[in-house]
């Protein structure tokens, strides 16, 4: 078992032992998202990496993210709060997430090493950070500082 995966089952054993339910619950979920993502990439046996397991957990952050953002927009405060509490929790397992300026000097190193890049190359530019970026930069504000860097 990898060392990501490994933390998030010992940190849960130890929630549910400590009697926080919540965070045990949380931890339990996110251990089933990434089972569910062994089994569709028919690696049950070996295990996701650490980066792989990084994916599941930024994509379970987005589902948190956009979910309370839905609910607070309906005025649904009272189920919105557990989405954001659940978050906090899968944050922690997830790298620093990267500044706009540091994402923007990122892009703009990459557009330079890749020479004349026309908007046309933006899915190149975009795949190239994503890559050099991993999990510690959102992909839609990877998009977003790509697209405006090659429109200027």
């Amino acid at each position: 078992m990898f060392a990501l995966k490994q933390r998030i089952s010992d940190e849960q054993k130890a929630a549910f032992l400590g009697g926080n339910r919540f965070r045990g619950e949380v931890l339990r979920n996110l251990l089933a998202a990434i089972l569910n993502e062994e089994v569709a990439q028919m690696k049950r046996d070996e295990g996701l990496s650490d980066e792989e397991t990084e994916k599941v957990i930024a994509r379970e952050v987005k589902k948190r993210i956009e979910s309370a953002q839905l609910y607070r927009q309906n005025d649904r405060v009272d189920l919105a709060e557990p989405e954001e509490q659940e978050l906090a929790v899968l944050k922690e397992y997830l790298p620093e997430q990267l500044g706009e300026d540091d994402v923007r000097r990122a892009i703009e190193q990459i557009i330079s090493d890749m020479g004349e890049v026309s908007i046309q190359q933006m899915g190149q530019v975009i795949g190239a950070a994503k890559s050099k970026l991993g999990n510690s930069a959102d992909g839609a504000v990877i998009a977003k500082i790509v697209k405006e860097t090659l429109a200027n």
